[in-house]
């Protein structure tokens, strides 16, 4: 068997972590190639040292000279690179396999696109890239030789349950595609209940261990509505034809509806290792590590509509969708901004969708039809939001 190089973008968050435990169980079929974090520096110098990649990759020099002493005292010789331009190198060098896009946010943008220019497998786990740039990236991806493998666990429940090779699900008579929600620590709540909501409980995800960045996002329902502009990218399907179940259980990942009645759903216990190997190792099956699904102790299984009075951020995520152009680039970047002014305590849980709601409303949205264009949309809403927080706070 040929030892496989994977280079692991955001190998500090949980994902990474996720990925490096799949990879250990595997030595006979991955090698790591590279590793990147940005400010857990003891656990990325631990990853270091336990999987001894050849790189290693943070984004300025003070982290990168404290990485290089935590290196050194535990004897662990690995060159330590900085900044964007390196992740893009070691997510495109011609001795890499695969890269784990694991990076959140607009930040994993360029290094996932050198990784798609290069012709890697890519394991998408940065849904980012593809809500500001999805018609760049699939362009791209198209354009190359690479193959694009979607790490989310709803996408990839979707995946799982579509026929191999098949690119145009009209064709193939399906009708709906349907993401399924935890519905997050709020699930239930009102608007008025959330108002005084603390980042500690926002952070506290019921069923996944997650980043605090995506566990707000989760908690808003942003998450939710970034994956549905995700799953209209990846799998080529109109805003309209994509459904969000509230399944509290976290144990149907998602499913596909057939225009003959039926529904082919992935199930499986809410752990992301079990995503990360199917990708890992497709199309073929290796072990995750994860506990077998053991439905007589489930026993009940619910669903819900989503409540998108109550969870805005939702709604503009839909909204977005619907609109195309660069609206859900400015969704995205506004959102980024105000959940970390939420983690800074500047503003409130629900003014997060108030945030974005006056981001949205401020722009005039156009077809990015370069990544500079990109970038442009995406600064100019991060500059109004950033004011905007400004505003409340005073």
């Amino acid at each position: 068997m040929i030892l496989q190089q994977i280079t692991v973008l955001g190998a500090t968050g949980s994902i990474g972590v996720s990925t490096l435990d799949v990879v250990a169980r595997h030595p006979e079929r991955y090698s790591v190639f590279a590793l990147s974090g940005n400010t857990k520096v003891s656990v990325l110098a631990e990853q270091c040292r336990k999987h001894r990649p050849r790189y290693a990759v943070v984004m300025d020099d003070d982290t990168a000279v404290h990485l290089r002493g935590l290196l050194a005292t535990l004897d662990t010789p690995i060159e330590v690179l900085v900044g964007t331009d390196a992740l893009c190198a070691v997510s495109s060098d011609s001795e890499v396999d695969i890269v784990m896009a694991a990076i959140v946010g607009a930040a994993g943008l360029m290094p996932t696109l050198a990784a798609v220019n290069a012709n890697k497998k890519v394991l998408l786990a940065n849904k980012e890239s593809l809500v500001m740039a999805g018609h760049l990236f699939m362009q791209a991806l198209k354009s190359s030789s690479a193959v694009l493998l979607p790490i989310d666990s709803e996408h990839n429940a979707i995946f799982q349950c579509l026929p191999q090779n098949k690119h145009d699900l009209s064709a193939i008579g399906v009708s709906k595609l349907l993401l399924s929600a935890s519905g997050g620590p709020f699930r239930g709540w009102s608007a008025d209940q959330m108002k005084n909501v603390t980042p500690e409980q926002a952070c506290a995800h019921p069923n996944w261990s997650m980043g605090n960045k995506i566990s707000v996002d989760s908690a808003t329902l942003m998450n939710k509505g970034l994956e549905l502009i995700e799953a209209c990218w990846l799998f080529d399907m109109p805003a309209d034809q994509v459904e969000i179940v509230v399944h509290p259980q976290s144990i149907i990942h998602s499913l596909v509806q057939y225009i003959d009645g039926s529904v082919i759903a992935q199930l499986g216990n809410p752990d992301m290792r079990t995503p990360i190997a199917h990708a890992l190792a497709w199309p073929e099956r290796i072990d995750s590590g994860v506990k077998d699904l053991d439905l007589f102790d489930v026993s009940l299984l619910e669903f819900e509509r989503p409540n998108f009075a109550d969870f805005p951020c939702l709604e503009l995520a839909c909204e977005s969708a619907r609109i195309g152009l660069d609206a859900p680039a400015v969704l995205n970047a506004a959102n980024e901004i105000a959940v970390q002014a939420f983690l800074d305590r500047r503003i409130g849980f629900t003014q997060i969708a108030d945030v974005v709601k006056e981001s949205l409303s401020n722009a005039i949205f156009s077809e990015p039809r370069s990544l500079i264009a990109v970038q442009e949309s995406d600064t100019k809403a991060r500059s109004f939001a950033a004011a905007y927080v400004s505003r409340i706070e005073s």
